[in-house]
C-alpha cells in the first residue's frame, strides 16, 4: 500500500511526531486540528467559537491540500473540554460543511494541546 504525507502551509505544522495527514489508497486520514493560526503558530484569541472556526479552516486546508473537498469527508471525531460547548461548536461544524454530512461522534475529554477548547480530525475518501 503506497501513501502520501500531506503537508501544507495553509495549516499549522504539525507539534509533535505526526503528519497533518495521510493518503492511501484513496483515502485521507487527518490529523486531529486546533485552533492555531497556521502563520504564527498561536492559539487564536476568543471564545469556543473563534477556536472552533479556526479548526474547521485548517482542517478543510489540510483536506484541499490531499486534493479532497468537504463532501468527501466520512467521519470526523470532535474532542470537547466542556461539553457545555457542543452547541456552539456544532453551529460552526455544520456552518462549515454546508448540507454534507459525514459520520461523527463527539466526545469530551480532560485537555487538549495548548489548552484549547476544541479538536477536530477527519477522514475523507476521494469520490469515484
Amino acid at each position: 500500500m503506497k501513501h502520501r504525507i500531506i503537508a501544507t502551509p495553509d495549516a499549522p505544522a504539525a507539534i509533535g511526531p505526526y503528519s497533518q495527514a495521510v493518503s492511501a489508497n484513496g483515502t485521507t486520514y487527518c490529523s486531529g486540528q486546533i485552533a492555531l493560526d497556521p502563520a504564527t503558530g498561536a492559539v487564536v484569541e476568543g471564545d469556543v467559537r473563534a477556536q472552533a472556526e479556526q479548526v474547521m479552516k485548517n482542517l478543510l486546508a489540510v483536506l484541499h491540500a490531499a486534493g479532497h473537498g468537504v463532501e468527501d469527508i466520512v467521519r470526523c471525531t470532535i474532542f470537547l473540554v466542556d461539553m457545555g460547548d457542543f452547541a456552539a461548536v456544532n453551529e460552526v461544524y455544520a456552518g462549515a460543511l454546508g448540507d454534507h454530512r459525514p459520520a461523527r461522534a463527539t466526545v469530551a475529554v480532560k485537555a487538549l494541546p495548548k489548552g484549547v477548547a476544541v479538536e477536530i480530525d477527519a477522514i475523507a475518501v476521494a469520490r469515484g
